[in-house]
């Protein structure tokens, strides 16, 4: 039988998505023990267990000064920045979408104005943003609008255009609006394509935060990330870093299984 017709059974699937993890695992274990077997004071790779020792202090351990536990206060922040971020550019995008997809003369007017903004790297904006909107939370929720929201209109656009035409015929010729047509037809099919394009936007619109939060910024997890590095407290830096991707992966697993159970028609192994 070729490989291409081979599939694994759930157990050795199962130990074929651990094993990645169990040899990154191991390689920065024996990395970590040779450098510090080397010199025990060495900061660069502490070991494991004095980052699980550390994500126990900062999870558990409130700050002296203002009687919080930052850890908490600092992914509250970042979560309400990305939420609004990624919130409002999928609503634009989908609106937008729509538009360009329907209509050809907001297609025309529209399309390649989108395409030319995707094209400018967001955080060259941010000393803009800064300047225009300020320090404040406005500029860090622009710059992850600005940053995936081009990406969200090309695609959702893109998809709105691969609609059959017989399905826009045949809604016109029931007497359909544009505006029905546009609710009824096009936004049902785009819906599913919504959550995969938001999903993909997830390590961007991470990027993004993290960027707008390490220059000016008071709290959240891209703040605490800079402000330890001048210590070089890589137990910390690497425990901010390890729940940042937990979170991003449970994000991207609630979109997955939002998916799966909406629109079982679309499933993907992604």
């Amino acid at each position: 039988m070729r490989l291409i017709n081979q599939k694994p059974g759930v157990a050795f699937a199962a130990f074929l998505t651990a094993l990645p993890f169990a040899l990154a695992l191991i390689a920065y274990a024996i990395g970590s023990d040779i450098r510090l077997s080397a010199n025990p004071s060495d900061k660069l790779l502490p070991a494991p267990s004095t980052i699980l020792s550390t994500a126990e202090r900062l999870l558990t351990e409130p700050d002296k000064r203002s009687e919080q536990i930052l850890f908490w206060k600092d992914t509250w922040a970042s979560l309400v920045r990305l939420l609004l971020g990624v919130g409002i550019s999928a609503f634009l995008g989908t609106v937008v979408g729509l538009l360009i997809g329907l209509l050809p003369h907001v297609r025309s007017t529209l399309a390649g104005f989108v395409a030319v903004l995707s094209m400018i790297p967001p955080l060259a904006l941010l000393p803009i943003l800064f300047i225009v909107f300020g320090l404040g939370e406005l500029s860090k929720v622009v710059l992850i609008i600005i940053g995936i929201l081009p990406f969200l209109i090309r695609d959702l656009s893109s998809r709105v255009l691969e609609i059959p035409r017989e399905m826009i015929v045949k809604a016109e010729t029931l007497g359909a609006t544009s505006w029905v047509i546009a609710i009824r037809v096009a936004l049902p099919q785009l819906m599913p394509r919504l959550i995969q394009a938001v999903r993909l936007s997830l390590g961007p619109a991470w990027l993004f935060l993290i960027a707008a939060e390490a220059i000016a910024a008071d709290q959240g997890l891209g703040y605490r990330i800079f402000l330890v590095r001048r210590y070089l407290a890589m137990d910390v830096i690497l425990t901010y870093v390890i729940w940042i991707t937990a979170l991003a992966f449970v994000m991207d697993w609630g979109l997955r299984v939002l998916s799966r159970k909406a629109f079982p028609w679309t499933e993907s192994t992604l």
